[in-house]
């Protein structure tokens, strides 16, 4: 049943895959994303790793992933069973658009964050003095090579 809605999308060019490849060449593609596991450690059950691989940089390039997805929601709709919670989305795989590099604010807002950030910096400020009462600098510790008052190793 799955497999007669997948194989569709997939292309078949003018020198292959067999028709009888095609299934095992586009699960051996999930089985290396379903696993995490490298392309080489792939099992010989789906063929030839390099083989698999080459296969699914052409129908990624060709947007058969998209396309297979878009026809999954699209079939998922017509049985009203699309589950949107299954949905993640996050910055890892959505870029801003560029419309979002230059944001535009208005004057009072703009002159409410200034203010913030000057409170912020204050507040900083006002907690590093509190950390150094004596006011004094920090001294770094010395490493005992030269200088040891011990004499130890001394010639």
């Amino acid at each position: 049943m799955e497999w007669e809605f997948i194989e569709p999308y997939l292309p078949i060019g003018e020198y292959g895959p067999y028709p009888e490849r095609l299934r095992q060449q586009f699960e051996g593609v999930i089985w290396r994303f379903r696993t995490g596991g490298q392309w080489r450690e792939m099992p010989q059950e789906f063929g030839a790793w390099s083989t698999v691989h080459n296969r699914f940089r052409q129908w990624r390039e060709a947007g058969v992933f998209e396309a297979l997805l878009e026809g999954l929601i699209a079939e998922a709709a017509k049985r009203g069973e699309v589950d949107l919670s299954l949905v993640s989305v996050d910055s890892t795989t959505v870029r801003a658009h560029h419309d979002a590099a230059g944001m535009h604010l208005s004057p009072d807002t703009l002159t409410v964050l200034e203010k913030a950030a000057d409170e912020a910096e204050k507040a900083r400020q006002k907690g590093a003095a509190r950390k150094n009462k004596t006011g004094m600098t920090p001294q770094t510790p010395r490493s005992g090579k030269s200088g040891d008052a011990s004499g130890v190793g001394a010639s």
